[in-house]
């Protein structure tokens, strides 16, 4: 071995204990400056450390405890671009942040995510005056990255999912039937796995986009069926009809809009197609405790 290679070896030796000291003392910075009210959290008692701690955001994520602490305390651990998606979703990471992550844990297949942008900050305000008129705002797997009151009324689960799973694709073919808002979805499936292909087709590199499909094939026979067709469609306006379980049906027609400033985010409103649609939206709005009640599966 030459003296160049051994340089270079020494280097790579003594560059993986560095980057986990940074990864820790990263992941417990961002961590702390989160706090349980950010989160729907109650406050609970009396706290000696700010923000969250290591065991909310291992639930937070989906994770186990051990794995988050061990990763958190810099041990040389595996973090595959799902976990690490799902850590970085509950701390709130930015593109930035986000990238700084997977480069940190050694996943630099991961770390250019162009789905990881946040959106303009304006959003949040035009998804609001758009009241009471459903609307949110998604990346091209399907992630929701915003929503407004009305959205949240006729689809209660976006507010409780844990940040991996706030997916379109992922709710709709994993929810239970008491739990899934959409009446048509048998109808509605086939056309929503192809659109969702032909996003898939200009990302088939990215771990994100090919870890949602892995995980959607395991946990859904009627997904893997319908991507096993290989169908392929173009988006565009498509009917949804929601059930609540206080109002009943709610017809609508969705509306997707490209936000430029944001590669592959798009904003769907859902327009009432009839005014009984629209007096249930209105009555969800105005008694926000109509719930959908808490059942075991």
């Amino acid at each position: 071995m030459t003296s160049v290679d051994t340089t270079a070896t020494a280097r790579r030796n003594g560059a993986g204990p560095r980057r986990r000291t940074e990864l820790a003392a990263f992941l417990r910075s961002r961590r702390e400056r989160i706090t349980p009210e950010d989160v729907g959290m109650p406050p609970g008692p009396r706290r000696r450390t700010p923000g969250l701690r290591r065991e909310e955001v291992a639930q937070l994520a989906g994770v186990g405890v051990t794995w988050y602490t061990w990763l958190e305390q810099g041990r040389p651990i595996n973090a595959s671009t799902q976990v690490l998606d799902a850590v970085a979703r509950t701390l709130r990471l930015d593109g930035a942040e986000r990238e700084h992550l997977y480069r940190l844990a050694d996943v630099p297949d991961a770390a250019v995510d162009e789905e990881a942008g946040t959106l303009p900050e304006d959003v949040q305000a035009i998804l609001d005056a758009l009241v009471p008129m459903p609307a949110a705002v998604a990346n091209g797997r399907s992630d929701i990255l915003a929503w407004n009151s009305a959205y949240a009324a006729i689809f209660p689960h976006v507010e409780t999912a844990r940040p991996c799973e706030r997916n379109s694709m992922w709710m709709a073919f994993t929810l239970p039937p008491c739990c899934n808002p959409v009446v048509n979805m048998e109808d509605a499936a086939p056309g929503h796995v192809a659109v969702f292909r032909h996003r898939y087709s200009r990302h088939l590199d990215e771990p994100g986009w090919k870890e949602l499909v892995r995980r959607l094939q395991a946990v859904s026979p009627q997904f893997a069926r319908l991507w096993a067709s290989h169908d392929v469609a173009l988006p565009g306006p498509s009917v949804k009809v929601f059930r609540h379980h206080a109002v009943g049906e709610i017809r609508t027609r969705t509306t997707s809009m490209d936000i430029t400033a944001s590669p592959d985010a798009r904003l769907v409103a859902y327009t009432p197609t009839d005014a009984e649609s629209r007096e249930r939206i209105g009555w969800l709005l105005a008694h926000p405790e109509a719930a959908a009640p808490e059942h075991r599966h």
